[in-house]
């Protein structure tokens, strides 16, 4: 009977570590994506922010670290090798708590993040010029298709340099409401209008962005709420078999 508890206890950690592994595998690929995508809002951010670089880089050790750490249990679960077994529980456990740490200083700083967003946003809209910039045409492709203009309204655009100092009457191309009158459509760039008021979407882009940042942190607080609960699962069950195991044999380990 013992046996047999000891049997599931080893193949159940080995389900639990599998799906470690995944979950590793999902954040480093996330991280990933933070780190090189080039058509989201996350692009202006990277290229502005060290803080969302060094983000990216903790996202991709946490996952690559965490990918290891399941197939060191997967090992340590099937041929049943004691040592390996404990440095596994002592692993999830700095994790887990460094993954708590990391919850609790982001729960706390959100009022500075928020302020260091709208700085970035707000610096890049200045110093905006419409040439071959990815940030720029990452911000062109948000005002876009999210049908807004500016990061409060349309007269952050004021204060940009190029319009300011521009005899013309300019505004963001990328602002340009379809449903009004007014010059050809251009995807990026700043466009000349005529009219005394231009022809652009009125809200700000703030409400948008903020929506797509809750959605995006709802998928990755989802991730790493079933990442830590698999990693308890795998803390208690690799603490059994860990306990049940009497003596370390190491001729099961195959040899290559």
């Amino acid at each position: 009977m013992g046996k047999g508890c000891i049997t599931v206890t080893k193949y159940f950690l080995f389900l639990f570590n599998l799906l470690f592994f995944i979950f590793g595998a999902l954040i480093m690929g996330f991280g990933l994506w933070v780190l090189f995508d080039n058509q989201s809002f996350i692009a202006v951010l990277q290229e502005s922010s060290d803080t969302v670089k060094v983000a990216s880089y903790i996202l991709i050790g946490v996952g690559s670290l965490s990918m290891a750490m399941g197939f060191f249990g997967c090992i340590g679960a099937i041929y049943e090798i004691r040592c390996l077994l404990g440095l596994y529980f002592t692993c999830l456990l700095l994790i887990l708590i460094a993954q708590v740490t990391a919850g609790v200083l982001i729960y706390f700083q959100r009022d500075l993040l928020k302020h260091e967003m709208s700085n970035i946003i707000k610096g890049m809209i200045v110093n905006y010029t419409g040439q071959n910039r990815t940030t720029e045409h990452t911000w062109d492709y948000i005002q876009r298709t999210m049908k807004c203009c500016g990061w409060t309204g349309p007269g952050n655009w004021t204060e940009n340099i190029v319009i300011r100092n521009s005899t013309q009457r300019l505004h963001p191309c990328s602002c340009r409401n379809e449903s009004l009158p007014g010059p050809d459509i251009k995807q990026v760039g700043l466009c000349e209008h005529l009219s005394p008021d231009p022809p652009i979407y009125e809200t700000g882009c703030i409400t948008s962005v903020e929506k797509w940042l809750l959605d995006n942190c709802g998928v990755i607080l989802g991730i790493c709420v079933g990442v830590a609960v698999i990693e308890l699962l795998g803390m208690i069950l690799s603490m059994c078999l860990c306990k049940s195991v009497v003596q370390e044999d190491y001729t099961k380990v195959p040899k290559y």
